[in-house]
Order: structure tokens, then C-alpha cells, then sequence
């Protein structure tokens, strides 16, 4: 079995990637990362295998998320503080800033499936990670990538 040190360099720009497309807020997609690692050490002597490591750690990562995502529910929006990207301070390109911001539109299972996908995560695991079929995730992909094309056209015009 790998070690942590190395688990943790290979999976953190994967799994912070996925926490933005969840939470597309800079500080908390961090946030998150840090306690899936910490969760991820706690948890590795347990580890039996069942899966890859890399599903495991998604995962836990979805899982972070989607508690995140419960919290904030139970608050009304005008309560929360607004944390946006500010792509000087964090250099973060237009386009890739409003591709987190039109993932984080998506519903929740349609953020984790194009996330993991975006991570080139084979679909086969995906559907490991989210518990659909693989034919469900290709379509469902076919269908978040034609949604999102269609945000970047009509942001073009």
C-alpha cells in the first residue's frame, strides 16, 4: 500500500478540483481538501482494499462536499458570506473561473459525475463512487457536457 505522503501529493490537486466544482469558492474547496487528508490518514490503516485508493478518497471527498453543501442549505443564502474567486488574487483564468461557476449550477450528482470525469476518472469507477450504472454515467456525461457547451456558447455571445 502507498504511504500517505504520497497518496497525498498524487490525489490533492484531484481532489481540490473536485471540492471547486462542488463548492466553486476557493477557501473552502481547501478547506475540504484538508479534512478529506485528514480524514483519508485517519481512516488509511482501515483500508481494506475493496476498491482502488483513488475511489476511496473520492469518495470521501464527495462525501465532505455534500455535508458542506447540506450546512449551507439550512441557512438562508443572504446569511452566508460570499466568498467569490478573485481571479488576480488566486490567477485562475476567465474561462476556467466560469466553468467552476457553471458546474457549481449543476445538481449535485451532476457535479460530482462531470468533476470525477473532468479528473479522468475511468466511468466504471464513477459509477463505483456515486452507486449508478456505468450506462447511466455515460449518458448522464453526454448530457452535463451538451449543458455546459451550451453555457459557454451562449457566454460567448
Amino acid at each position: 500500500m502507498q504511504g500517505f505522503e504520497e497518496i497525498y501529493k498524487t490525489y490533492w490537486q484531484k481532489i481540490f478540483r473536485l471540492c471547486m466544482g462542488y463548492v466553486n469558492d476557493y477557501n473552502l474547496a481547501q478547506d475540504l481538501t484538508q479534512e478529506t487528508f485528514i480524514s483519508v490518514w485517519e481512516q488509511l490503516p482501515k483500508f481494506r482494499n475493496e476498491s482502488s485508493i483513488g475511489t476511496w478518497i473520492f469518495r470521501i471527498a464527495s462525501n465532505n462536499c455534500l455535508r458542506q453543501i447540506e450546512k449551507q442549505n439550512r441557512f438562508p443564502k443572504g446569511q452566508l458570506p460570499l466568498n467569490l474567486i478573485e481571479e488576480k488574487q488566486y490567477n485562475i483564468e476567465p474561462q476556467i473561473q466560469f466553468l467552476y461557476k457553471c458546474i457549481a449550477e449543476l445538481p449535485e450528482i451532476d457535479r460530482i459525475i462531470i468533476s470525477l470525469e473532468l479528473e479522468d476518472i475511468k466511468q466504471a469507477e464513477i459509477a463505483s463512487i456515486v452507486g449508478l450504472s456505468e450506462a447511466n454515467i455515460r449518458v448522464r456525461i453526454h448530457r452535463i457536457k451538451e449543458k455546459l457547451t451550451q453555457k459557454f456558447t451562449s457566454n460567448e455571445r
